[in-house]
Parts: structure tokens; C-alpha cells; sequence
């Protein structure tokens, strides 16, 4: 078993690692950079490094001063969470050779599955269903254009090398790619260093499924599916597990091939691979695979009853996987939202300041992932996500029954935060129905998005 992890992240997830790994008898480091030196992660932790500025490039994403770090504090381990280096296949080396362990797969792995195109080889290769599009990177826009004849519009030009629905466009007629298609390379080039494109044909009205997956680098298992079809901008704000819009036959076979994938690419630690399901054909097509632990994860642990970042932590210390498949069995409903630092009556306009009071919701069933105490002053430098509030019941119904009650009692004086979006949600008869797809909240928040008013507490 591992000895001493640093966590290389802020936030809720450096919380939620450390806690895990206190849980287990390991000692944690905490980084920080300036404007997190109060933070509730530094304060929990057995030890804290200051690593730098703000900025995250000179801080949280400065390999050599979280190496430094790990090296002066003794640690023989280091949890990168989700962002900044979490997908970082050099970073991932980088601990290999200094003698630290890195806790989640390989850096080959981490290069073929981050590499969207690889990826899609990948999962060909596996026996995964792909959606239609390019075979490898595309070379230029000439290239494109023959593409397009097999895929038809409309089409989506997406970052070989990208993520966060970053160096994504989606283009609806040939005038229109030819516009996209050079701007999506520029944002892939400034956000990853990596200007390369695939294309593939964009599935209207798909649901976003994804299935979790524990891999120890022979074996694997899957631990069920999650549904993320309520998305801003390509960014998840409502997730839930089980899917109930698969049938037992569809959520069989999905979820193996999953397994597949993670045992033909040797993964190791715990990851998701991400798939569009199409109602109306009744059909499903891998998108990605994210080598990390997802913000997401709660509602999983909900229906398992299953620690992901424990087990993650015990994989990487030399542990072989404990979990038989025919032990993971899914009991209930599990719905997580996202509450970030901005108002959506505003755009979603970031509101950064200081918690003048806080109140968490409790009872059976509720569970409270944050950082935050009163007397915090979130910093304008990072993601916005201030907690993740995830209930269980024992039917969808109960759940989201569930919780509004949760919302309710949840108090973040002195921020305006998402919590009106998703006491509106939940209340709204297509969200109640499950009858959402990927694109459908952004159409709902041109009508709604006025009316989310957030309560702003002196």
C-alpha cells in the first residue's frame, strides 16, 4: 500500500482524494498556489507545499514544482484528480521516473486514449461501435471534404488531441465547415498544443452514456452506466445512474464493451469510456475514453456502494483488483448537480467572493462534495464549481423528490450560484419524463434562462 500521496489538485477532488486516502491510513501532501493557501484541502491534509503563483501553468500545472514537492515531503505517490495534469501522458512518465508512483494508468495508455483518433482505433480494434467519421486525424481541409460525403451534415470537427468540449464545431453545410474548420484547429492548438482534427457525423438528438470502468492493467470490470445528457456548452451540469433509457440488452452489451476496451488497452485505476446512445435506432457509438476520475463519479458510488478513488488508491499501490463483476450490482437512483460559482439568469456569468454563511443539506440519501466553510473566499482563477450535491432514492422519482428537498436546504450566502437552474429542472415535465438529449437544455435555457433568478444573501 502506498505510504504518503500528494494530490496534485485544489478544490473538491483534492478533498475527496485526501479523505479517501486518510481513510486507508496514507499520509497526503497538499499543494497549493498563493491563492489557495486557506483552502480546505491544504488545512486537511498531514502536510501542504506552496507551489507557486495563481496561474495554474505556474502552479498546479508546473510539473517540476509538484515533483519538487513530492521529492522534499517524501511522498512516494502522486493522485492527479481530474484536470490540470490528470490526462497528462509526459506528467504520468515524469512520476514514473522520478520513482513516484502515479495513481491511475500509464503513460501509454493515457497517449492512446487521450489521443481521440488513437482512441477510436482503439475501440475499432476492440470490437467497439464508432461513430461514423474520419479514420485517423484528418490531414487538411481537402482531405475533409472527401470525408464528408460519408459522413453527410450535419458533422462535428473535434480536437484529436482535446477535451472539455474544447476545439469542438459542429457545421450544418459546406460553407459553414469551411468557416469551422480553421477555427477549430486554432482553439486545438492554443488549448492542447496539438492542432490536429478528426470529424465525425453528429447523431441528432443522442444521449450522452458513459460507463465506468476499474482496471488493474490485466483485468477489468465495469461498475454500471451513467446518463450526462443535460449539458451546457458541452459541459455536463446534471448526471445520473442508472440510464433509464436502456434496455437490459443494450446495458449489457455496452457495458462490456467497455471491459473490452480497458483490457485490450492494459488500463489501470479507474476510468470512464464515453458513448452517444441514438433512441430512435436503438444504437450506441464510443466517443472517448477519460483516463482519469470523473467529476461524475458520486453517482456511481451511490448505486454500488463502491469507493472508486479508494479503489483507485489500492490499484496503484501493487493491489491486484478485488471486485468480481458479479458482485457489482446497482441498487437504486443516484442524480448529482454541479453548483458553480455563476449566475444563470446572467449567461452563466462567474461570480468569485467570500461565503458569508453556509449551510449543507444532510438526511438519508445526501451527500455533499465540496470545499467549502464560511469564511472562504473563492478565487476568480479556477473552474467555477463550488460543491457537488448527489442524492440516492429508490426509484428516479424519489431521487430528484430528493433532490429538490437538498437544494432547499442548501445555503451558499455571499454567491450567486446554479442552484435555481436545477430547482427549475427538476420540476420541468420533459426532465421528469427522461425524454432529454444532449442538445435539448441548451434550447431550454433560451426560454428559462431569464427567469433563474439566484437568492444573493447579504
Amino acid at each position: 500500500m502506498l505510504k504518503k500521496l500528494l494530490v496534485a489538485n485544489r478544490g473538491e477532488i483534492a478533498v475527496r482524494v485526501i479523505r479517501a486516502a486518510q481513510d486507508l491510513g496514507i499520509a497526503t501532501v497538499a499543494v497549493h498556489s498563493d491563492a489557495d493557501a486557506e483552502s480546505l484541502h491544504v488545512q486537511i491534509a498531514d502536510e501542504a507545499v506552496n507551489i507557486g503563483p495563481p496561474a495554474a501553468k505556474k502552479s498546479y500545472l508546473n510539473q517540476a514544482a509538484i515533483l519538487k514537492a513530492a521529492a522534499e515531503t517524501g511522498a512516494d505517490s502522486i493522485h492527479p484528480g481530474y484536470g490540470f495534469l490528470a490526462e497528462n501522458a509526459d506528467f504520468a512518465d515524469a512520476c514514473a521516473a522520478a520513482g513516484l508512483v502515479f495513481v491511475g494508468p500509464s503513460g501509454d495508455a493515457i497517449r492512446t486514449m487521450g489521443d481521440k483518433v488513437a482512441a477510436r482505433s482503439a475501440a475499432d480494434a476492440a470490437g467497439v461501435p464508432v461513430v461514423p467519421g474520419s479514420i485517423g486525424r484528418v490531414a487538411d481541409i481537402e482531405e475533409a471534404r472527401h470525408i464528408l460525403m460519408d459522413t453527410g451534415f450535419p458533422v462535428m470537427i473535434k480536437a484529436a488531441a482535446g477535451g472539455g468540449g474544447r476545439g469542438i464545431r459542429i457545421a450544418n453545410d459546406l460553407a459553414a465547415f469551411e468557416a469551422a474548420f480553421p477555427q477549430a484547429a486554432a482553439e486545438a492548438q492554443a488549448a492542447f498544443g496539438d492542432g490536429g482534427l478528426y470529424m465525425e457525423k453528429v447523431v441528432t438528438k443522442a444521449r450522452h452514456i458513459e460507463v465506468q470502468v476499474l482496471g488493474d492493467g490485466t483485468d477489468a470490470v465495469h461498475c454500471w452506466e451513467r446518463e450526462c445528457s443535460l449539458q451546457r456548452r458541452r459541459q455536463k451540469v446534471w448526471e445520473e445512474a442508472p440510464s433509464q433509457a436502456l434496455s437490459d440488452r443494450v446495458r449489457e452489451e455496452l457495458c462490456q464493451s467497455a471491459v473490452r476496451l480497458a483490457r485490450a488497452v492494459g488500463y489501470s485505476g479507474a476510468g470512464t469510456v464515453e458513448y452517444l446512445y441514438d433512441d430512435e435506432h436503438d444504437q450506441f457509438y464510443f466517443i472517448e475514453m477519460n483516463t482519469r476520475i470523473q467529476v461524475e463519479h458520486p453517482v456511481t458510488e451511490m448505486i454500488t456502494g463502491i469507493d472508486l478513488v479508494a479503489e483507485g488508491l489500492r490499484i496503484a499501490g501493487g493491489e491486484p483488483l478485488r471486485l468480481k463483476q458479479r458482485d457489482i450490482v446497482a441498487r437504486g437512483h443516484a442524480i448529482e448537480v454541479r453548483l458553480n460559482a455563476e449566475d444563470p439568469s446572467r449567461d452563466f456569468a462567474p461570480f468569485p467572493g467570500t461565503v458569508s454563511d453556509l449551510r449543507v443539506p444532510g438526511g438519508p440519501g445526501v451527500r455533499f462534495e465540496s470545499m467549502l466553510y464560511a469564511g472562504y473566499t473563492v478565487p476568480p482563477f479556477y473552474d467555477s464549481l463550488l460543491a457537488k450535491l448527489v442524492v440516492h432514492g429508490e426509484t428516479r422519482a424519489a431521487a430528484i423528490a430528493r433532490l429538490v428537498r437538498a437544494l432547499k436546504e442548501t445555503r451558499i450566502d455571499g454567491l450567486r450560484t446554479t442552484k435555481p437552474l436545477f430547482l427549475a429542472l427538476a420540476e420541468d415535465a420533459t426532465v421528469l419524463a427522461n425524454a432529454v438529449h444532449t442538445r435539448w437544455l441548451e434550447g431550454w435555457l433560451e426560454t428559462h434562462s431569464a427567469r433563474l433568478v439566484p437568492d444573493l444573501e447579504p
